[in-house]
């Protein structure tokens, strides 16, 4: 939740790529541009990349870094991360507010971002009756096999990486020690019980290379068209493999610019062509697949999504390349906008 003060107030979440690869972290500090102390949640990381989908008690001040001793369960391993963050970039970041939805109490255009600094007083004017514009919301980290770890900022449902960082593991016999008993004595695991799992749950060979590869990005943009004379487009909502995610609405959403952004698991949609004639539209993606036809197109492209003129189907191409998705589909819509026709 945001708070009416210069310094940033958010929630802290702990995310793996699945279950199977829990951490637990054993101590844990967030270095903070004010000094303010700041730490994680208690307990170990749950949800998806990206996405603990867990809440806790609200920590502040701008993040600059983490300082990080952590349990992997599927390698018997403790870590060490010692990251430091692009300090002018969260300094830009924290004073941004990213549009994910029409303001009903103003009737300017709707930009992606508006910065805060500049407009002190934006949630009286774009949220006074429901919210509009997100300051930064979230911080998130994503755990990974090996030590990967990926650190991404929320601002309400988008989301934007700010880095990958790698912890070492340590190797210290009194260091591991001392971590191992802290970390019993911490989660009420008595010894016997803190090898039995070790033994379970260990998992040879893993690799964060799956998540590595998530990262890759590319120079591309939707471009949402029908050949219906009265198509309106009015939002375009996107979830990447590597974590992020992102909203556009009008008037940015009807030509969206070439930017760098990594391949998409699902682009969601809304339009119409009437009244009584509104829809939503959804493509899943798999990314080996979209990898290798990305790899293969231009430097800068257009995934171009052409809506029949009937609303019933939908065709994607890559610039004028045929592509086939995972899955499209088709809903009708209750969603209402400020352009809908009535």
């Amino acid at each position: 939740m945001e708070k009416e003060s210069t310094v940033p107030s958010y929630n802290v979440q702990i995310s793996h790529t699945d279950n199977k690869h829990l951490i637990t972290p054993v101590e844990d500090s967030l270095i903070t541009l004010e000094g303010v102390a700041a730490h994680l949640p208690y307990g170990s990381s749950s949800g998806s990349w990206g996405n603990s989908g867990k809440g806790f008690t609200e920590q502040s001040g701008t993040p600059i870094g983490a300082d990080i001793k952590y349990y992997a369960e599927s390698e018997g391993v403790f870590y060490h991360l010692k990251a430091s963050f692009p300090r002018d970039k969260v300094k830009e970041f924290v004073q941004r507010a990213y549009a994910v939805d029409e303001s009903e109490s103003s009737n300017e255009p709707m930009k992606e971002f508006i910065n805060i600094h500049n407009e002190p007083d934006y949630r009286k004017k774009y949220n006074a009756f429901s919210k509009s514009y997100y300051g930064m919301s979230d911080l998130i980290f994503g755990f990974a096999p090996k030590g990967m770890v990926v650190v991404w900022l929320g601002f309400g449902p988008t989301q934007i990486e700010l880095g990958q960082y790698q912890a070492e593991k340590i190797n210290n016999e009194s260091e591991i020690k001392r971590l191992k008993e802290k970390y019993q004595k911490t989660y009420r695991v008595d010894a016997n019980l803190f090898e039995q799992l070790a033994k379970e749950n260990y998992l040879p060979d893993e690799s964060p290379e799956k998540w590595i590869k998530y990262r890759k990005k590319y120079n591309w943009a939707p471009q949402i068209s029908s050949e219906n004379n009265n198509f309106k487009l009015f939002s375009i909502n996107t979830d990447y493999y590597n974590g992020e995610r992102d909203i556009l609405l009008r008037p940015t959403v009807i030509n969206p610019s070439v930017k760098e952004k990594a391949i998409p698991r699902e682009i969601n949609f809304f339009w119409e062509t009437g009244k009584d004639e509104a829809f939503e539209g959804r493509i899943f993606i798999n990314w080996e697949k979209a990898n290798e036809e990305f790899e293969n197109d231009e430097k800068n492209f257009k995934m171009n999504i052409k809506i029949a003129p009937d609303n019933n189907s939908l065709e994607v191409f890559l610039n004028t390349q045929p592509f086939k998705a995972d899955s499209v589909r088709i809903y009708k819509s209750e969603k209402k906008f400020k352009e809908s026709y009535k």
